[in-house]
């Protein structure tokens, strides 16, 4: 099983691809979640990479493709693991294609979690997030029981500078523009399947499920 999850920001993508991680006890090769890690450490790919996300603007392919590469060689990924975050380019594609075939596989599935532009602007504006654990939050449906305050260990809540709204108004439109090309790219290969994500969590969930099998 090698799967990798798509959509738009906001979509919910993340959160599923959590959600099957933990399901199927598979690794997760998440490039925000290693990016941010990579910037906390202090190296110097992660600062450069935070510079582009904090803009609303996509890392650099040679930047990513770097990180994913380091990421596919570990033993942990050879049976399985699923991408989140990335490719996000058809180049980066590609580039995905060549370390796969280097490696003898190939993607299993592509799931594309699909949602209306007013639907994102609303989740992702009002996202806030735990600067000391990373729960996320939401303003109106899941708020914190003290406000700015997470309540797993008490760390500030924040604002995410590509949550603002004219980061978000530019990341979607960064997707629009080089991200959508994808679908066709992996339709093409007849592995792309589109999962409604304005649904409740556990009903996108199912849907999951009847796309890569229980």
């Amino acid at each position: 099983m090698k799967l990798l999850f798509m959509g738009p920001p906001g979509a919910g993508k993340g959160s599923q691809a959590a959600k099957v991680v933990e399901h199927f006890k598979i690794p997760s090769i998440s490039t925000g979640e290693m990016f941010r890690n990579s910037y906390q450490r202090g190296e110097e790919l992660g600062i450069e990479a935070m510079r582009f996300i904090e803009n609303g603007n996509l890392v650099s392919d040679e930047i990513t493709n770097k990180i994913v590469k380091e990421r596919l060689s570990r033993e942990d990924i050879e049976c399985c693991f699923l991408l989140d975050g990335y490719p996000r380019t058809v180049q980066q594609a590609e580039a995905l294609d060549i370390m796969l075939k280097d490696m003898g596989t190939k993607l299993s599935a592509v799931v594309n979690i699909v949602a209306s532009n007013d639907v994102l602007f609303e989740r992702m504006e009002n996202r806030r997030v735990c600067r000391k654990c990373g729960t996320t939050y939401h303003l109106i449906y899941k708020p914190s029981s003290k406000l700015n305050v997470c309540d797993k260990c008490d760390g500030e809540l924040y604002q995410r500078l590509d949550d603002t709204h004219d980061s978000v108004k530019r990341r979607l439109e960064i997707y629009e523009s080089k991200t959508k090309p994808l679908l066709d790219y992996y339709q093409k290969k007849g592995i792309l399947h589109n999962v409604n994500g304005m649904q409740s969590f556990d009903e996108v969930f199912k849907d999951v499920l009847k796309v890569i099998g229980e």
